[in-house]
Order: structure tokens, then sequence, then C-alpha cells
């Protein structure tokens, strides 16, 4: 049901848009090209099973479980009202 100006279905067309702008930034930010041999973080080797089964890989298990961890913060606002567009 729309509501306002709004279409039918906007609102599911607003959850898709964001659903598929987080799924191009994981794409955009995965490793390609040849892999390192070695963590640029710390330096340990990288097994050579977690070189051919990552392309691009650039860090170890550890590295980059803790790089995962890490909070991430991006500024996608879907709200629609004026206030949050002038920003």
């Amino acid at each position: 049901m729309a509501s306002g100006w709004a279409p039918d279905g906007a609102v599911q067309d607003q959850i898709d848009d964001t659903v598929m702008d987080g799924v191009l930034r994981a794409r955009a930010g995965m490793p390609t090209g040849a892999g390192e041999t070695h963590c640029v973080e710390c330096g340990d080797e990288i097994p050579e099973a977690r070189r051919f089964a990552i392309s691009g890989v650039r860090t170890c298990v550890a590295c980059q479980s803790a790089r995962d961890r890490r909070p991430v913060a991006f500024g996608i606002n879907r709200r629609g009202s004026k206030d949050s567009q002038m920003k």
C-alpha cells in the first residue's frame, strides 16, 4: 500500500537498494590478483592452502579475523527526510 507520494512497492525498492549497495561494497573490498606469501600486517607466512583458496590474499587468518571484528562505518542515508538530504 502506497502512502503519500510513494508508489506501491517503494519500501521494498528501498530495502532492495540497500541490500544491493551492501553487496557491491563487499565485492569491491574483496582481494584480487596475485596474493602475498607473507602477511602484510604481522609478517607471518600465509599457508599455501589459504593462498590457493583466496585469490589476492594479503593477511594471515589471525590478522584477517582481527580486521573483520573492527567496526565499519559508512554513510548511506535512505530516510528520505529533507533535512537528511542536506547533510
